[in-house]
């Protein structure tokens, strides 16, 4: 069956979001987050979109941009082709990283506009990987609080007001408000992080997931059963973390 056409937005502006394939990682450390944005900076200045938040989590990552000169797919398509090749090459492994199809929602008026701004900017405290929206690193909020530099701070500031002091003491406080949005990822969150898994990979000495997936089976069967004993980590989890099927996951005793 054909895929369903990606619906237009009026405004040109979309929240997306690109998943590792099976929900895997795709940023083992500091310097694939800072690869990723690099990436994202070459191609907004390539295909002039505008950007006005993101956010990096460990598999997955937001953003909220306007298509203007390219579509939102051949935007994404760039995106994410530099990324992967690069990623390849680091960690000597083939094949894709991300989801075939990213998905995204539509943002057709300043109200939704303004919520997803705030659930993207929210998505690390909501995960619990930190206490204050304004200490996390690999958001954009670092961008209007302090120097800009791929982030387009201005035209978001004006809708709070035409003042630029008041727009931010707004924006801050707005920023801040606890809710309950819920913006295309609103799955409901495991007992264990994934956050607490890759860290008892590495006591195991599993440095990062492609070495996982490179191992002898025998080692890496050992592995994945220590992995299952933890309490509060199921199945989908560890597919996701470490991008290995569920079904040989569940075959390790």
């Amino acid at each position: 069956m054909p895929r369903e056409a990606r619906k237009k937005s009026s405004s040109g502006v979309y929240h997306v979001m690109l998943r590792g394939i099976n929900k895997q990682t795709i940023f083992e450390d500091d310097q694939d987050r800072k690869r990723f944005l690099e990436t994202l900076k070459k191609y907004k200045d390539v295909s002039k979109f505008n950007l006005y938040s993101y956010c990096l989590m460990d598999n997955h990552v937001h953003l909220l941009l306007q298509e203007t000169e390219e579509s939102i797919s051949e935007v994404l398509k760039r995106i994410s082709s530099s990324y992967v090749y690069w990623y390849n090459l680091k960690y000597e492994r083939s094949g894709h990283l991300f989801q075939e199809r990213f998905k995204s929602e539509n943002v057709d008026s300043t109200a939704s506009f303004l919520k997803v701004l705030r659930y993207i900017h929210q998505n690390p405290t909501k995960a619990g990987l930190a206490d204050n929206v304004f200490n996390c690193k690999w958001t954009s909020i670092n961008e209007y609080v302090g120097r800009e530099n791929m982030i387009d701070t201005k035209k978001v500031l004006h809708l709070f007001s035409p003042d630029l002091k008041i727009a931010m003491e707004l924006f801050i406080q707005y920023t801040s408000e606890p809710n309950q949005d819920e913006c295309l990822d609103d799955e409901v969150r495991p007992r264990l992080s994934d956050h607490e898994v890759r860290a008892t990979l590495k006591n195991l000495g599993v440095t990062n997931i492609a070495l996982l997936q490179q191992m002898e089976k025998e080692k890496r069967d050992e592995a994945i059963a220590s992995l299952k004993d933890l309490k509060g980590i199921s199945l989908r989890q560890l597919s996701r973390v470490t991008g290995i099927s569920k079904s040989v996951i569940q075959r390790v005793r």
